[in-house]
């Protein structure tokens, strides 16, 4: 055995013979660490915690504990990610070697994010401050000296409006569905899993689509809600919020009570080639992962880099792109972390949530009832009944800060000026997400590797 009271005595070369050679090592190396973090101070307890073995039933490999303890650093790809990691995961680990875990927080490449994917944009750029920013991403904070020339952010809007034709048209051959260019194109793309809460966005979706129907004449701002992603095979719930995203989409789409107003579209085969076509037309980015279970994720800095707005929680790095960006060009809403991780500990009851929530309790009812699913009126019970029975992503927690955020989205829309001076500012300050930046910081504070130009120089 290796429980922790009877390391002392347990002669490291005495490994179970029967093992093979490669558990062999493994216990091995465990019992030589094990002796060392109980001389430094861990307790049978932290031990337990500690041992690359979990004891606690069958005994199982923890491979989070085994890479650590094998690694020089522990990456947190995001500022947030980071102190998670710390507090949580390897808490004891972190506790054993402090200097440890380090932050590289993600980038993306300009060169095809911005460069390749969007040349009008990326002409405009260069046109204004010339084109070192395509090896020097950070460069592009020049741009912030013409926020106020009313010429460049009209040519800036431009060129959202051409993009924003080009993936209509995309979308019309791919659908079947006409949209307006002329539209808010609210867009959440990524792989679906009920953490990064596609099914809050949906949610989002039906209610919007009520209050068109209920209210035909008010001022509506013309929207289109543009999904797209993949589940993994085997991921039954996932599947199933596709497929309501579709089904919705064809109730949505044939209505002529809301006509243009809304339009909602679920492009199939998402890849990374139709992502760049997508992400430059993009007007608002939907970044609304559950507090505290994005690690980083990259999809927000490709939209704010071509000129999109961000709607999300405080998760990942939104919360660094909030810091650059500034408060005001960015929609931020939702529980913390924090938060999130107090009402786990004390008991959270959705049921109470919806109950209180007429708007959210409607939308429940008419999905759980058939009405995007005619053919099939108990398709979707097992969402309705996952919400209301546990709700483990705080999808019904966050719904009213959702759609509040999203009135102050349409709001802003309104105000078009006003919109297009906060994606300049949302282009022109995002340039240290860049993988450049992120690659250097390994080189030089964990790999201690000379890049080639410098130790030419040299």
């Amino acid at each position: 055995t290796l429980l922790p009271e009877a390391l002392e005595a347990w002669p490291v070369r005495l490994v179970e013979r029967r093992l093979p050679r490669h558990m062999q090592i493994l216990y091995e190396i465990n019992a030589r660490f094990l002796p060392d973090a109980r001389r430094s101070g861990a307790d049978n307890q932290r031990l337990a915690a500690l041992s690359l073995i979990d004891e606690s039933g069958d005994r199982r490999v923890r491979m989070g504990n085994l890479a650590f303890l094998g690694s020089q650093r522990v990456n947190g790809v995001s500022a947030l990610h980071t102190e998670l990691m710390k507090e949580t995961v390897f808490r004891e680990m972190h506790r054993e070697f402090p200097d440890r875990i380090t932050n590289k927080t993600n980038g993306i490449t300009p060169r095809r994010w911005l460069h390749q994917c969007n040349p009008g944009l990326s002409r405009l750029v260069t046109e204004r401050i010339g084109e070192g920013w395509i090896d020097d991403l950070e460069r592009l904070s020049e741009l912030n000296d013409h926020v106020e020339d009313a010429a460049f952010r009209s040519a800036f809007a431009d060129v959202k409006r051409q993009n924003k034709r080009a993936l209509a048209q995309v979308i019309e051959e791919r659908t079947g569905v006409r949209v307006d260019p002329g539209a808010l194109f609210d867009v959440q793309i990524k792989r679906i899993h009920e953490y990064k809460r596609q099914l809050l966005n949906l949610l989002h979706t039906v209610a919007l689509y009520n209050q068109m129907r209920d209210n035909p004449m008010a001022d509506w701002v013309p929207r289109v809600k543009i999904f797209g992603g993949k589940a993994a095979s085997s991921y039954a719930m996932a599947k199933l919020i596709i497929k309501l995203g579709n089904d919705i989409a064809r109730v949505v789409n044939h209505d002529p009570a809301v006509r243009d107003l809304l339009k909602v579209v679920f492009l199939p085969n998402y890849n990374v080639t139709l992502a760049e076509k997508i992400i430059p037309a993009a007007d608002l980015s939907e970044q609304i992962s559950t507090a505290g279970k994005e690690a980083s994720g990259t999809g927000n800095m490709k939209f704010a880099l071509n000129g999109a707005l961000t709607i999300g929680t405080l998760d990942g790095a939104n919360v660094e792109i909030k810091e650059r960006v500034g408060d005001d060009n960015i929609f931020i809403f939702g529980l913390t972390a924090d938060e999130i991780a107090g009402m786990r500990a004390n008991g959270f009851d959705p049921r109470d949530v919806i109950d209180s929530d007429p708007i959210l309790k409607r939308v429940l009812e008419m999905i759980g009832s058939g009405v995007f699913s005619p053919d099939d009126p108990g398709r979707f019970r097992p969402i309705v009944d996952s919400l209301y029975g546990y709700d483990t992503y705080f999808v019904t927690a966050d719904f009213a800060a959702y759609a509040e955020a999203h009135q102050k989205v349409a709001r802003g829309y309104v105000d078009h000026p006003s919109w297009v001076r906060k994606a300049v500012l949302n282009t022109a300050n995002v340039g240290w997400f860049s993988s450049d930046r992120t690659v250097r910081e390994y080189a030089e504070e964990i790999w201690n590797a000379m890049p080639p130009v410098a130790a030419a120089a040299e």
